[in-house]
């Protein structure tokens, strides 16, 4: 049985803005397959502008209803998990999602005042979707629904009975 929770560990940049409103910006830029030794918020590089940071760890779940979508994003081009941040005050964010699930992820992009980014998928995460897609996917036919016939008589029926009040 393939277990439908797999613990990643989330890098998170905080990269230097050139703009007038903002002197940086905080970004997610990386999963990492499992969880790392490392206390969340440790920094990992410096650069001239950019700093990276281990963020924390979240618990990708998987649902078998959401099969098929885990399946558009294992054909795209790019396998990705989607990462929500929020602000839970000055200069401090936590990880508030991360999913698999394409469209998810774009719905989380529509929320106001999180962070959301597109990173890659592990290859090990990767397996591991694939593993699940298969042992879970049923592929549905697409049924178009028959609409009910329209009565044309209908509105002239209810117009003399409205009318008659």
């Amino acid at each position: 049985m393939i277990a439908r929770q797999f613990e990643i560990g989330i890098v998170v940049a905080k990269r230097r803005l050139k703009g007038p409103w903002a002197s940086h910006a905080w970004l997610p830029v990386a999963a990492l397959p499992g969880i790392p030794g490392t206390a969340p918020w440790t920094r990992l590089t410096v650069g001239e502008d950019e700093e990276t940071y281990y963020a924390g760890s979240h618990t990708v779940e998987l649902h078998p209803a959401e099969t098929s979508h885990y399946g558009d994003n294992l054909a795209s081009a790019q396998p990705s998990l989607w990462v929500a941040l929020r602000e839970v005050g000055p200069e401090a964010y936590e990880i508030a999602a991360v999913t698999a699930d394409p469209y998810e992820g774009e719905a989380l992009a529509e929320g106001i005042g999180e962070i959301v980014e597109a990173v890659a998928m592990p290859p090990e995460m990767q397996a591991w979707l694939g593993a699940y897609y298969a042992a879970h996917h049923v592929e549905r036919p697409f049924e178009k629904r028959k609409r009910d016939r329209a009565d044309p008589e209908a509105l002239a029926r209810r117009a003399r009975r409205d009318e008659s009040r």
